[in-house]
């Protein structure tokens, strides 16, 4: 059975921007880790985001590995001050009838 991430993937992308304009640039395992993200569910919102140019990626070799760093672009940043933060003002999280949280 597949559990299904409580948070709306609205609030998981304003995550993902927060988490890397606190930290400047992360690695997809930390910025995975920090926000709380299952790789494989959560792969293609990544991949979504940089598509529409909200995330940059490099890859850097690291012995006979490459890793990928994400970084939040100033468009990234635009989208969230204009969208994702007053979305989150009209509609905050853990406010649904019954939660007790």
């Amino acid at each position: 059975m597949l559990v299904k991430d409580p948070r709306d993937r609205t609030y998981i992308r304003r995550d993902i921007i927060l988490m890397l304009s606190e930290y400047g640039e992360l690695n997809q395992t930390r910025l995975i880790s920090y926000c709380g993200l299952n790789m494989k569910k959560h792969k293609e919102i990544l991949e979504d985001m940089k598509e529409k140019g909200l995330l940059t990626t490099t890859q850097e070799p690291w012995g006979s590995k490459t890793i990928v760093k994400y970084k939040v672009t100033s468009r990234g940043l635009e989208f969230y001050k204009m969208v994702l933060e007053p979305y989150e003002n009209m509609f905050p999280r853990g406010n649904k009838k019954g939660d007790e949280t």
